[in-house]
């Protein structure tokens, strides 16, 4: 009997939609679990090569806790534009009070592969601040993450 392995194409590949609330769950440990979602890594038929991932929706961003007080005062997140003195430093207390969606971004991108497909793989992750989102007519499922 002859083993086969099956490779997943990018037109037979089903995409969901999912729902996940950010309230109370630590930073790191959602945006690695959405990270791998995004992948496909959670479905049975995981193809390194293909965009198999499902499409997520993340709610409640400003709710998301960071573990640890220093975390917020010492973790810095920093852009560059490219001009002398052009370095904008921010400490993770301010992105999370002013730009909580962006914080979740950045660190879920951190995540995901990079080049092409992860580009690809990233444009599949939408945040909102609050429980308000604009993609109803997609029927998302509720997934609950235990952390």
């Amino acid at each position: 009997m002859e083993r086969q392995t099956t490779l997943v194409t990018k037109e037979n590949v089903k995409k969901n939609w999912y729902i996940i609330d950010a309230t109370n769950k630590p930073l790191g440990r959602l945006a690695s679990e959405v990270a791998v979602m995004l992948m496909g890594k959670n479905k049975p038929d995981y193809t390194p090569t293909v965009d198999c991932g499902d499409y997520i929706i993340v709610i409640n961003a400003s709710k998301i806790k960071m573990s640890g007080n220093s975390k917020l005062v010492k973790k810095c997140y920093y852009n560059v534009s490219g001009y002398t003195g052009g370095l904008r430093t921010r400490t993770a207390g301010e992105m999370l009070t002013s730009y909580p969606i962006e914080l979740i971004e950045r660190v879920v991108h951190g995540m995901l592969p990079k080049g092409r497909l992860g580009r690809q793989m990233n444009k599949k992750l939408f945040v909102y601040v609050d429980e308000n989102h604009k993609h109803e007519a997609q029927q998302p499922v509720v997934k609950e993450i235990r952390i």
